[in-house]
């Protein structure tokens, strides 16, 4: 440090300055890593909300659908050549 070869105030307030640079520096990082780790969390999240959401939406979709009628007649049928 410039304080222990100067023997001045200043070269102190330096070093003074420099070593709390340097832990605000690493108070930086350490928040940045835990935004990371909290973003990766996130986006984790986010893709299984996304299947979740898909399949939500198709199933919607399928009951928006007007449904296919399949009654079957009641009654006898006439085939078309019979009965003449």
């Amino acid at each position: 440090m410039a304080a222990s070869a100067l023997n001045s105030q200043k070269a102190v307030e330096m070093s003074i300055f420099v070593v709390r640079a340097f832990v605000r520096l690493r108070d930086l990082l350490a928040t940045h890593q835990l935004l990371a780790a909290k973003l990766a969390e996130l986006e984790k999240k986010h893709t299984t909300h996304d299947q979740h959401i898909v399949v939500l939406f198709e199933a919607i979709r399928q009951l928006m659908e007007e449904p296919v009628d399949k009654k079957r007649q009641i009654g006898f049928g006439v085939k078309e050549g019979e009965g003449d």
